[in-house]
């Protein structure tokens, strides 16, 4: 498939996943398929109340080649692992690759806020970046959607048609800032097939 072709020219340090509504049907379709062998770290906005619990990231974890686990503040980036931001925490990532939990401010009423991740890892890994945006209800992550493409790095919207809430997708869309709109399967299909073409 062309994405394959395209990716496979990429050389990413990071991938960041923004989601909101519907977002425990997606990632519970995306994050199974990752291989264990897979070479980058993940990290993970999801629009959650703050008082989860942390059954959904334990759930997730059995289901999971890789580790899912929620970010704790001040550990090193390590590939094989999917880190979740803590509810009622922003996630950034330091220029030593390591994870700051912050409670600063909420940003589109979110906090955590997918902006604040994207914009703060687009600083750091510039195009060594890979930015994804899924399903959601609101319009956090389109600034850092754009944040990530003006520091070079490479940007993939789940196809508002295929999103349960398609409004957050297809702002990130409409901003002309995506490079790739796909399916969820076609994203997992990346995933499964990383670096093989």
């Amino acid at each position: 498939m062309k994405h394959f072709s395209i990716l496979s020219k990429k050389y990413f340090k990071c991938i960041v996943i923004g989601v909101s509504a519907g977002g425990m049907r997606a990632l519970n379709k995306l994050l199974p398929v990752i291989p264990l062998e897979f070479p980058i770290p993940i990290v993970i906005v999801q629009h959650i109340h703050k008082s989860s619990t942390g059954f959904y990231i334990e759930s997730l974890n059995s289901k999971c080649h890789i580790t899912v686990k929620l970010a704790e503040n001040n550990e090193t980036l390590k590939s094989g692992f999917a880190y979740f931001a803590p509810p009622d925490n922003h996630v950034q990532i330091t220029e030593e690759h390591k994870i700051l939990l912050t409670k600063d401010e909420k940003v589109n009423y979110s906090r955590p806020a997918i902006d604040v991740l994207f914009n703060s890892a687009s600083e750091i890994f510039e195009k060594n970046l890979l930015g994804i945006i899924l399903t959601g209800a609101n319009y956090d992550g389109t600034e850092g959607m754009e944040a990530i493409k003006q520091a070079g790095g490479f940007t993939i919207a789940q196809n508002p048609i295929d999103a349960e809430y398609p409004v957050m997708p297809k702002s990130a869309v409409d901003s002309g800032k995506i490079d790739l709109i796909l399916t969820l399967d076609e994203i997992s299909s990346v995933f499964i097939n990383w670096r093989r073409t």
